[in-house]
């Protein structure tokens, strides 16, 4: 088991923000402890909150964001025990089904995020074109 301290160092994040996270769901709650013991955590949790920042980080999500996208992960992952546990073709078709708007979810996030990176090198681009058109204007 690790101490908060030690989680925010492996992390990169505050223990504020650990903290945080559990409060809005993106972490875990502990299970009970006796008041005033202090909250230990596991490799697990070190994995997910890094996951969470690789996120958070590579697609520029806003926290609301961020717990909807774990929120679709973790549906999924909860249909993909129910299909693995069903011989029932009917049931698993269902499963898939219940499935499909959980990923649309998290492809139109990261569209989103495409989107927006898409303007920006556009934007550079002509920045760029103007630079060298300036600079062409300059030598002649």
């Amino acid at each position: 088991m690790i101490r908060i301290g030690e989680v925010a160092e492996r992390t990169g994040l505050t223990p504020r923000t650990i903290r945080y996270y559990e409060e809005i769901g993106l972490l875990p709650g502990p299970p009970e402890r006796p008041k005033g013991a202090h909250r230990a955590y596991d490799d697990g949790d070190v994995e997910r909150l890094t996951e969470l920042t690789r996120l958070r980080d590579l697609l520029n999500l806003s926290l609301e964001e961020l717990k909807q996208l774990v929120e679709a992960e973790e549906a999924r992952a909860a249909i993909r025990e129910r299909f693995h546990a069903s011989e029932s073709t009917r049931e698993r078709v269902q499963l898939l089904d219940a499935a499909l708007p959980h990923v649309d979810t998290q492809i139109e996030l990261v569209r989103r995020r495409i989107d927006e990176l898409g303007k920006l090198e556009q934007e550079l681009v002509e920045k760029r074109k103007a630079i060298l058109a300036r600079r062409r204007e300059l030598k002649h």
